[in-house]
């Protein structure tokens, strides 16, 4: 059936309303606007319709029927191209100041805008310094600052002993706070005990922020890793996964759950990985504790079986687990167990990766996906029936409301700023190394065909990616809470 816009046309055809269609009487002085997207797909916090979407000065000032554009305004014809708001990715390691060899500030961004992703939150490692007191904040905030193509926000670090850095750097704009139970692989960010937690906790609560969690049992690694690895072969999946099981992701999960039924500091789970993980949390949540959690799109696209051995671009932590596994993430996405996917994009120089010895044990855990998430989501969500609303709500809204920046991202909608993506969502690619702005392009993606085309990506009204290629200069904003 021919749909309101004209049924092939491409994405992107700017027009110039002399003759616009008919309206339904809103005058041009009743919402100033200076821009239109119209498409046969507006994803919409109430569903997906056709639909205007009227811009003005960056944010989005209505959405009115497909017809009504103003007189004298520049119209962005989507046709039957879908409109998304820009991702929110929640999981992000730029890795800059300190580590810009492996990532950097324009390349990770570049990669993002690639991505449908108009929002990135960095995480306070692996950058040098890690931001676990203010003053390493300022250095990153520096560093992002004329040089981000998306808006970027930071998380603060917790670690034994800075409780006295918590009130500082929320003060000075952090949207909240991560901490690691497990070594993070890097000297400058140390892992907490429970002792360390308890000190935290409580300052967090009262200020209202989240602290976001990498939940592993390090007594339950440690005997794991004593028991699968003496005498094993490293190149062999097999061997790290047995090193790392998912009781020691239960074991956490289980201690986070039972502070924050003491503290009442809301935790947020990050990369469950072992789907038997999300019991304790389910049922933290029925007792109306302030738990969530997010999963990342490698354990929802990848299983342990297809993992061959020595492909050291696979391994993360915790690891990819098998398919049933995978099955049962799914299923707790989409019974609402699981809030968001970020893509924990965690990227290294390639060398780290000894990808020549295919040693799985020594090898830097991170996986390269930045620009490739909502593909590789959205491939196996479609599979399973689900729509580009779910991808938004997913991959944008709830990861937003995370952050704290519900009130400006995630969604299409009055008052939000105007981060939209156009995406062809039946159009398919093939992962190539050329295609990735990433720094480095070893990815596990590599090789793959991901559905979900973007095809022009807008942060606030302007145009930052077309077809493969970066429109403009950085425009991205740092997005300081206090400046909110």
């Amino acid at each position: 059936m021919q749909s309101p816009a004209a049924r092939g046309s491409f994405a992107g055809r700017i027009r110039s309303a002399q003759q616009p269609p008919p309206s339904t009487g809103t005058r041009l002085s009743d919402t100033p606007t200076e821009l239109v997207f119209r498409s046969a797909h507006v994803v919409t916090p109430e569903g997906i319709t056709d639909a205007a979407v009227w811009v003005k000065d960056g944010t989005i000032a209505a959405v009115r029927p497909f017809g009504d554009v103003p007189a004298g305004v520049a119209v962005v014809e989507c046709g039957d191209e879908y409109l998304l708001p820009g991702l929110v990715d929640t999981h992000v390691h730029v890795n800059d100041p300190g580590r810009a060899d492996w990532e950097g500030w324009e390349t990770a961004s570049q990669a993002a805008a690639a991505g449908g992703v108009t929002t990135l939150v960095d995480m306070p490692l692996n950058s040098i310094p890690a931001v676990t007191e203010e003053a390493a904040l300022w250095a990153k905030a520096k560093a992002a600052a004329g040089r981000t193509y998306v808006d970027a926000g930071f998380w603060g670090g917790v670690v034994p002993g800075n409780t006295g850095e918590l009130r500082p750097l929320w003060a000075a704009g952090v949207l909240g706070f991560k901490c690691f139970l497990s070594p993070s692989g890097v000297d400058e960010f140390t892992h907490v005990a429970e002792a360390d937690l308890r000190a935290a906790m409580p300052i967090l609560r009262e200020l209202g922020a989240p602290l976001l969690v990498h939940a592993e049992s390090p007594r339950v690694l440690e005997a794991a890793a004593a028991a699968a690895l003496p005498g094993a072969d490293p190149r062999a999946y097999a061997t790290y996964l047995a090193s790392r099981p998912p009781e020691a992701e239960i074991e956490a999960v289980e201690m986070l759950v039972r502070l924050v039924r003491e503290f009442g500091t809301h935790v947020h789970v990050v990369h469950v990985s072992a789907a038997e993980a999300l019991q304790p949390i389910h049922a933290a949540r029925e007792e109306l504790l302030p738990v969530t959690s997010e999963t990342c799109p490698h354990y929802l696209h990848f299983a342990a079986e297809d993992v061959p051995d020595g492909a050291t671009e696979m391994k993360c932590a915790p690891p990819i687990r098998g398919a049933g596994n995978r099955e049962d993430l799914w299923t707790a996405l989409g019974a609402g167990w699981i809030d968001l996917v970020a893509t924990d994009h965690s990227p290294c120089p390639p060398e780290m990766k000894l990808r020549d010895e295919g040693d799985f044990v020594r090898a830097w855990g991170g996986v390269a996906s930045v620009q490739l998430g909502f593909g590789a989501v959205w491939r196996d969500a479609r599979e399973r029936g689900y729509t580009p609303g779910h991808m938004a709500q997913w991959m944008a809204s709830a990861p937003a409301r995370l952050a704290g920046l519900e009130r400006r991202k995630g969604a299409i909608a009055p008052g939000r700023d105007a981060d939209l993506v156009v995406l062809d969502p039946d159009a398919e690619y093939l992962v190539e190394p050329g295609r990735l702005f990433h720094r480095h392009k070893l990815s596990p993606y590599v090789g793959s065909m991901l559905p979900g085309v973007v095809e022009q990506t807008w942060l606030r009204g302007v145009k930052i990616y077309e077809r493969g290629e970066i429109v403009g200069p950085p425009r991205g904003h740092v997005l300081l809470r206090t400046a909110l």
